[in-house]
C-alpha cells in the first residue's frame, strides 16, 4: 500500500514537472512575441520608407504633369484646366484615403502569438477539465 509520503512525493514531482512545462511554454511564447515584434518593427519601417519615396516621387511627377497640362491648355481655357486637375487630384486623394482606412482596419499585429496563446489556453482548459 502506498503511504501518505509516497503520495505527497508524487504530487510534488508532478507539480514540479507541470511548473517546468509551464515555464518552458511561457518562455517559448515570449520568444515568439519578441520575434514578431521585431518583424513588425522592420515591416513598419520598410513600409514607411517606401511610402515616403512613393510620396516624394509622386509629388514631383504630379507637379511636372500639372505644369505641362496648364501650359498646354492655357490658350483654350485656363480655369477649366485648373478645375479638371483639382477634381482629378481631389478624387484620387479621397480614393487613397479610403484604401488607407480599409487597410488599417484589417491590420493584425502579433497574430501568430495571439493564435498560439489561444491554443495554449484551450489545451490548458482541456487538461484541467
Amino acid at each position: 500500500m502506498e503511504t501518505a509520503t509516497d503520495n505527497a512525493e508524487a504530487i510534488t514531482l508532478s507539480s514540479r514537472r507541470f511548473a517546468r512545462r509551464l515555464l518552458t511554454i511561457g518562455g517559448n511564447r515570449l520568444e515568439l512575441l519578441l520575434v514578431e515584434m521585431q518583424e513588425e518593427r522592420e515591416r513598419c519601417l520598410h513600409a514607411f520608407l517606401l511610402g515616403l519615396g512613393v510620396a516624394a516621387l509622386g509629388l514631383l511627377a504630379t507637379l511636372t504633369l500639372t505644369a505641362a497640362l496648364v501650359v498646354g491648355g492655357w490658350a483654350y481655357s485656363p480655369v477649366a484646366v485648373l478645375l479638371i486637375l483639382t477634381v482629378l487630384y481631389g478624387g484620387t486623394g479621397v480614393w487613397l484615403g479610403r484604401r488607407l482606412t480599409a487597410r488599417l482596419r484589417e491590420w493584425q499585429s502579433l497574430s501568430a502569438t495571439l493564435d498560439q496563446l489561444r491554443k495554449d489556453r484551450a489545451c490548458l482548459e482541456a487538461t484541467l477539465a
